[in-house]
């Protein structure tokens, strides 16, 4: 059974922190350079629907989620 999988670029992130505002349990940010830290590759099912508001928030498009 596939998942959906979340996948982020640190390079593009620009900090805006709009991810681990919307989804905690799912993203967070560096305490040092403010970026993006991805603390679930595979999301449950209660969480994907944050998840997916945090991909489309993100004003840098550092968030890809990919889903079966």
């Amino acid at each position: 059974m596939s998942t959906a999988r979340l996948s982020i670029d640190r390079g593009r992130c620009i900090g805006a922190g709009m991810c681990a505002m919307t989804a905690p349990d799912v993203f967070d940010q560096d305490t040092e350079d403010g970026l993006v830290v991805l603390l679930r590759a595979e999301p449950a099912a209660a969480r994907l629907t944050v998840a997916r508001m945090a991909t489309g928030l993100c004003p840098s498009g550092a968030i890809t989620l990919s889903e079966p």
